[in-house]
């Protein structure tokens, strides 16, 4: 089958649109129509090669689409189902046995590692050269993909499909971290570092879960202004002096129940353990370079009894934590579509570009259907 797919051939290059070959269905795959794939922060990362996911690559894992076809080993999805696509995981380790799946001991090379685990690739370029596909289980920056079943969501078809992409990682990653990860209970406080895609998917699960003192932290006015009509209390301007000084003086020296950190900026995790109260905990989602390291006061933070918790992908098992998302959209307690602009896919560049120039708080490319696409070989 012949499709068409953003490839990233080099480290920091653009998203080339290519006519690619996807391969045959195996037993354990799915074959997804693309309707719309969101624009992550953990894709510029792999393309700046800060991950080495191996290049050329077809990138792309916040997918959602219809599905055309199924393995013979695949159960619980059928051809027609609306999904969305989200992490990968093995289904048999010790971690993915007991609940824990987004801690799966092969989490990077299934997710990361450019391959199927037999280390064949689902796609060639017209010269017949390999690119690294499964990217996250899918590489759904493609017009179709074959997609490992462990990472298929199946949804509701009465909700707007296109819309549903960014729920397979980033809103996820931020309403999972609250909801799941930290769980502050009703009448508690929260402060969340980054009002980007993730950090803003924080301030509305805390508000959904109950928080009565909500503050986001970020440095650019617009998305504080946003963060405000989305239930944050109270907002703090990075750029104005310390924001853990800040905070604390919003809480009358208490300090809040627990914190956020979802930038992968070292000095942003110090700020957020210092605005913590006594036995309050930070959540860390914001991915640092591999190596990179963060100091902590040690002295006085042993009477304070402050933890540090990482959290990768919520800690949801997608498979059940994203329908429950799609229901609080539904019931207008999860408005994550107010963080969304749409991009046609030929636009992806100008996507990414908006994205770091923090003009796009979550982009979403629109796979439009086209009669010019040659699907299949004759």
């Amino acid at each position: 089958m012949l499709t068409e797919a953003a490839v990233v051939r080099e480290p920091n290059g653009p998203f080339l649109i290519e006519q690619v070959e996807l391969d045959d269905l195996r037993p354990d795959e799915v074959r997804v129509r693309l309707v719309g794939a969101g624009v992550c922060h953990t894709d510029a990362v792999v393309r700046e090669q800060v991950y080495p996911t191996p290049l050329p690559a077809v990138l792309g894992h916040e997918g959602s689409g219809v599905v055309e076809a199924v393995g013979d080993a695949v159960v619980g999805v059928a051809v027609g189902d609306h999904v969305v696509l989200s992490v990968n995981t093995c289904g048999r380790c010790r971690q993915c046995l007991a609940g824990d799946s987004t801690y799966c001991a092969d989490l990077y090379a299934r997710n990361f590692g450019g391959t199927r685990p037999d280390g064949s690739t689902a796609l060639q370029d017209g010269e017949g050269g390999q690119l690294s596909s499964h990217f996250f289980g899918q590489s759904s920056f493609a017009r179709r993909a074959n997609v490992q079943a462990r990472s298929v969501v199946p949804i509701r078809p009465d909700v707007p499909l296109e819309l549903m992409g960014p729920l397979g990682c980033g809103i996820q990653t931020g309403a999972g971290a609250v909801m799941n990860s930290l769980r502050p209970p009703a009448g508690s406080s929260i402060a969340v570092f980054g009002a980007g895609a993730v950090g803003l998917s924080a301030v509305l699960a805390a508000r959904a879960v109950g928080c009565t003192r909500i503050v986001a932290v970020d440095v650019v006015p617009e998305r504080l202004e946003l963060a405000t009509e989305l239930g944050a209390t109270d907002v703090v301007d990075g750029r104005d002096g310390s924001s853990a000084e800040r905070i604390m003086a919003l809480t009358d020296g208490q300090g809040v129940d627990v914190a956020l950190e979802t930038t992968g900026v070292a000095a942003v995790l110090r700020s957020a353990a210092d605005s913590l109260a006594i036995r309050g905990t930070v959540g860390v989602v914001g991915a640092q370079a591999p190596g990179q390291e963060t100091a902590f006061e040690t002295g006085l933070s042993m009477t304070r009894g402050w933890r540090l918790q990482m959290i990768i992908e919520g800690d949801a098992v997608p498979q059940t934590f994203i329908p429950q998302l799609v229901e609080l959209w539904r019931q207008g307690r999860f408005p994550f579509d107010r963080l969304v602009t749409s991009y046609a896919f030929a636009d992806i560049e100008q996507a990414f570009a908006d994205s770091a120039a923090g003009r796009t708080i979550k982009p979403v490319l629109r796979f439009e259907t086209t009669d010019a696409e040659p699907d299949r070989r004759s």
